[in-house]
């Protein structure tokens, strides 16, 4: 058995307290020491959702599958929502007053969603167009922030409800830390079970939609796609897709799904193509990649961060908290694989999966794990600082980088018309002329122009203290 001393001291989101003593009268003195692994590991998804967001066009083997697999791509948003639940462990490991907990937690979701809606649901065209405003009869309620949100309210509110069971002694067992948060793990348990008894019972019948795109052959087209089945795991007929028709209205998922590029749809396929003569007839469909139901699933990638948080707290030594970080992470790689080698559920990002939280939570656990180690074990910090410092800053670059809040105002000071700006002409002139190449232009601009770029402001601000934080 061991002592841990959990949740008596003021400190940051990250920050793991440590006691010391000098002399054997003396007081203990307990400092707040900052896991800058964290800082990097949040800094890396997000330089990571810039690469394959604004490079993915360019380079679609790194974009998202078309369904099933797992690319560099579908690996961002499971990342978000693990270091999610690490933080939560951290934040919530005092919590002197329940009743201004929750309001915390119930105002920072809100504040998520507001900004979800904001730069997802159709109000912000950015960075291209340069107008406004979405039509409420088509605005999209899903989104990334958004299922963030959900996650956060549910295993923040675990984590704040049980806060009188929260254990501060735990045995050195590889049990005694599940069996020390069990509460945690029976929300994430209920999530799993609501996925799996949906997604495998929920009858998905029959469903049409009506495809509008201006000046494209199929505008206004009806399409009809065949169901009426249990069970599947295809993009036409499973259960994710058909609780998002119902819950939100076909008229309110995302129309640009990534299954477009899939073999069914294009002989292109990974990359973008012309549609198929024959053409799946779900080929042109909306499909919600951050639906209801998947956001349940998702609930899964906070609980296991959240238990990474707590090994953080009450695992002193590096060796223990490696030990019992890697076991985790090597068995939930193996039981993904297994799962998706034998077809029985396979990897998938949009629907997912039971294997693709496995996957990538496991994935998640050895980066996390190997920037554990070459940063707070070994102390190479200088080769990491611009992962750390966007990290620190993420909201602020998500914002203004990733969602393109950031070049969108820079485009609206543009010469006699809108393809005339600073962005474009960086762009084109020295990156695209220079290098003969579109493609590698394209890949050089959002290494140097963005990612370096916000790496550079995100230092700065870190050095001036200035942090915008939800």
């Amino acid at each position: 058995m061991r002592r841990d001393e959990v949740g008596d001291s003021k400190e940051s989101a990250n920050g793991v307290e440590e006691e010391k003593k000098v002399g054997p009268e003396a007081v203990e003195v307990k400092r707040s020491r900052r896991v800058a692994a964290l800082d990097a590991f949040r800094g890396l998804t997000i330089v990571l959702m810039i690469l394959v967001d604004d490079a993915g066009g360019a380079y679609e083997r790194i974009d998202h599958s078309p369904w099933n697999g797992c690319t560099l791509a579908d690996f961002v948003m499971p990342f978000f929502l693990f270091i999610v639940g690490v933080a939560i462990a951290l934040a919530f490991k005092r919590v002197p007053k329940l009743s201004d907990a929750v309001k915390k937690i119930l105002l920072r979701t809100l504040k998520l969603l507001f900004w979800g809606l904001l730069l997802q649901g159709g109000y912000s065209h950015a960075p291209d167009d340069l107008s406004y405003g979405v039509d409420m009869k088509k605005i999209r309620w899903c989104g990334i922030l958004q299922r963030i949100a959900l996650v956060y309210l549910v295993v923040a509110l675990i984590e704040a409800l049980t806060r009188k069971v929260r254990p501060t002694v735990v045995a050195s067992g590889p049990i005694a830390i599940f069996d020390a948060y069990r509460w945690q793990w029976i929300g994430g348990f209920v999530a799993f079970v609501v996925y799996m008894v949906t997604t495998f019972s929920l009858y998905v019948p029959d469903w049409s939609y009506v495809f509008h795109s201006d000046g494209d052959v199929n505008d206004g087209k009806r399409f009809t796609v065949k169901c009426g089945v249990r069970g599947h795991f295809d993009p036409a007929c499973n259960a994710v897709g058909y609780v998002d028709r119902q819950v939100w209205g076909i008229n309110h998922l995302y129309t640009q799904p990534v299954w477009i590029r899939s073999k069914d749809c294009t002989d292109s396929s990974p990359n973008m193509g012309l549609l198929r003569v024959d053409a799946a007839s779900w080929c042109l469909a909306p499909f919600e990649p951050e639906g209801l139901l998947s956001s349940v699933s998702a609930i899964l990638s906070g609980t296991i961060g959240i238990h990474y948080g707590h090994v953080l707290i009450h695992f002193k030594s590096h060796s223990e908290r490696l030990k019992h970080w890697m076991i985790m992470a090597l068995s939930l790689l193996i039981c993904a694989v297994i799962l998706h080698s034998t077809n029985a559920i396979p990897l998938n990002k949009q629907l997912y999966s039971f294997s693709y939280v496995c996957f990538t939570a496991g994935a998640a656990g050895i980066v996390l794990s190997a920037f554990y180690i070459l940063i707070d074990v070994w102390g190479l910090r200088m080769p990491f600082l611009f992962l750390e410092w966007i990290g620190m800053n993420a909201m602020l670059v998500f914002v203004m980088a990733a969602q393109g809040i950031f070049p969108a105002f820079v485009n609206g000071w543009y010469y006699e018309n809108p393809d005339h700006s600073l962005v474009h002409w960086i762009f084109k002139h020295i990156f695209v002329k220079v290098w003969h190449s579109e493609r590698l232009g394209t890949l050089l601009y959002v290494i140097f122009a963005e990612i370096l770029f916000w790496g550079v402001v995100a230092g700065i601000l870190h050095k001036l203290k200035i942090y915008w934080k939800l």
